[in-house]
């Protein structure tokens, strides 16, 4: 039986309509609206894509958005002073640095320059620590937020599950694992942590009632890496290769989808999947933020 299909792009529409309620409230109560400024350096495209829909997302909900584009030989200490003057603005709740940046920026610097209060994007040291510690208060990085939201919000509750993360990266696999691990909603599970030096990749990963891929390589998880019944999340998301599309290209994830949904119970899809949820988790973080700061 095909495994059913984990919908980050619908559990992301039921989300948004709800931080909307809450922003429209939120306005009406205290006069206060939300406030998200992206900062982009240089003209990467892909970066100008993401930084698109991000505000685009946030308008929508009714966000106030605000979008600063420097151009690529900004010296960084211009960028900081951008940041600083984030940092010290009412009106914004959440700041969000678009990466990579250019290679004489340095990226830790800057991280490390926006308010923790303000790290909508979940990267800042002070944030990472309180994450592993469980001390503080916090904001979640954006993409495991929205995987543990995609398992709550499906009926996939990690508690008490084993949990496989293949991805061991600091954007990924390392917060969502401290994430489960948690004692908090969403978390409580039993948590392996799996990367490229894993021996014997699929005897690992068949042993997970819930399978999380974030290894960055184009359906790279069989069906042989899976057992049956196990719920999967696929974070990739690539670009390869397709002389039979229109496009000469197609979209998919790190695990072989038509492969894998015959063996798992529930799987999310790539592209419609953890995606969607990033940008969600990003304007909730938003949300919150400006909850606090109220």
């Amino acid at each position: 039986m095909p495994a059913k299909i984990i919908s980050g792009r619908d559990i992301s529409t039921t989300m948004r309509a709800e931080l909307a309620e809450e922003v429209a409230a939120m306005k009406a109560d205290t006069g206060v609206v939300p406030g998200l400024a992206t900062v982009l350096v240089g003209a990467d495209a892909a970066s100008e894509m993401y930084v698109g829909m991000k505000n685009k997302a946030a308008s929508t909900m009714g966000l106030n958005s605000r979008q600063i584009t420097l151009p690529a030989d900004t010296p960084e200490a211009e960028l900081l002073g951008v940041v600083e003057g984030l940092n010290a603005d009412p009106e914004i709740h959440g700041i969000l640095v678009q990466l990579p940046l250019p290679d004489h920026i340095d990226e830790a610097r800057i991280i490390e320059a926006i308010d923790p209060a303000k790290d909508v994007d979940g990267f800042h040291p002070i944030s990472a620590g309180r994450l592993m510690t469980g001390s503080g208060a916090f904001f979640s990085p954006c993409t495991p937020a929205g995987v543990v939201e995609m398992l709550l919000r499906s009926g996939h509750d990690p508690s008490g599950q084993h949990v496989v993360v293949v991805g061991r990266s600091n954007i990924v696999g390392q917060p969502l694992a401290n994430l489960l691990l948690r004692k908090a909603p969403g978390g409580n599970a039993t948590v392996t942590v799996c990367h490229s030096r894993t021996r014997d990749l699929a005897a690992v990963t068949r042993t997970a009632d819930i399978l999380v891929v974030a290894i960055g390589r184009p359906e790279m998880i069989t069906a042989d890496h899976v057992a049956p019944g196990t719920v999967v999340i696929d974070v990739g998301t690539h670009r390869v290769d397709d002389p039979d599309s229109e496009r000469g290209y197609r979209v998919c994830g790190d695990v072989l989808f038509d492969e894998v949904s015959e063996v798992a119970s529930a799987i999310s899809p790539s592209p419609g999947g953890v995606g969607p949820m990033t940008i969600t988790m990003l304007l909730a973080n938003t949300v919150e933020s400006a909850r606090s700061a109220g």
